[in-house]
């Protein structure tokens, strides 16, 4: 076996916290973590870990908040750990030129899809959005672009017609501290190869945002229901209902399946109604809607909605929406 590594790790969220978790439990040397100062969370506010952090202090590992990396004091607290390598996952901060040139081995990113494709903030939910059959992880040597490094190794998953982001998230948190502790023993035994990227054939992942989550009739089924998998577990796909009163209602939906036929219904139209969803007409086939969410309710099966709203969804009625 090789020689350990004394390895800085920069990280945030659970996804990280696996991670960080397999590098601990490897033969080599966690030396610091390195996560963004604790946030105000919950009603009361109260600032908190996060789960980085938490598992480092569990381990008894030196943890670092700098605000960002402009100050030289940071930049030299980094410097002094004579790190061999720093592992980046799911950070959340921009690195300068000194702290990706400071470790020996330089600095090497978990990235959550197949690049070159998908760089950017939200690659798993894109990779869902766009009906891409497969996804994967990335460990690329970085450098002061973004998701522009090297590629290392990468490690590939299916996407199902059921996935969600939430479920590829989790698979790949599976997938990628293996790609990971894979890539360090490579490195440490200097044996892997650094593939440079195509530009070419890049694309950007933008951050996704709440207006992306309504509804647009117009759009086929096919469409829609990649939209509604690539925005679970958030923004949610939704749209509004006005009532007999002319109240709106934002309702959210959870899971919907294609109806492949031809229909001459306008876009956001109701075609049946039925136990086991809503069927609404699209640009291009329609889409049941079997899992809904109503205003300040939790998301249950349309079974269970119909007992206590059957007027919302009446056949022949319009669903507002986008293509309204």
């Amino acid at each position: 076996m090789s020689q350990p590594l004394n390895i800085i790790f920069a990280g945030t969220p659970d996804f990280a916290a696996k991670h960080l978790a397999a590098l601990i439990n490897s033969h080599h040397n966690v030396i610091a973590v390195y996560c963004p100062p604790d946030k105000p969370a919950g009603r009361g506010k109260k600032l908190t870990a996060c789960a980085t952090k938490l598992l480092a202090i569990e381990n008894n590992i030196p943890v670092e908040q700098p605000q960002h990396f402009k100050e030289s004091k940071d930049q030299a607290t980094l410097l002094n750990y004579h790190a061999d390598i720093m592992v980046v996952v799911a950070y959340g901060l921009l690195l300068p030129k000194v702290i990706l040139d400071a470790p020996r081995l330089g600095c090497i990113n978990v990235h959550g899809s197949i690049l070159p494709k998908w760089r950017g903030a939200a690659p798993i939910q894109r990779a869902v959005e766009a009906g891409d059959v497969e996804t994967g992880v990335t460990i690329m040597q970085m450098d002061e672009g973004l998701d522009t490094g090297d590629m290392i190794l990468k490690a590939i998953c299916e996407i199902s017609q059921q996935d969600t982001s939430a479920s590829i998230y989790e698979k790949l948190a599976e997938l990628g501290p293996q790609a990971l502790t894979e890539t360090l023993q490579l490195m440490a035994e200097n044996k892997h190869h650094a593939e440079p990227q195509s530009n070419d054939l890049a694309t950007h992942a933008a951050k996704l945002n709440k207006d992306e989550a309504e509804f647009d009739w117009q759009l086929s089924a096919k469409t829609l229901h990649q939209k509604l998998r690539a925005y679970i577990p958030w923004p949610v796909a939704q749209f509004t209902f006005n009532d007999d009163k002319q109240k709106q209602h934002r309702i959210r939906a959870w899971q919907a399946s294609i109806v492949e036929d031809d229909f001459s219904e306008t876009p956001g139209t109701i075609i049946n109604v039925d136990k086991t969803g809503v069927t609404v007409a699209t640009g291009d086939q329609a889409l049941k809607l079997e899992i809904l969410q109503l205003p300040g309710k939790k998301a249950l099966p349309f079974s269970d909605i119909l007992n206590g709203r059957a007027e919302w969804f009446q056949k022949g009625q319009s669903i507002n929406g986008l293509g309204e």
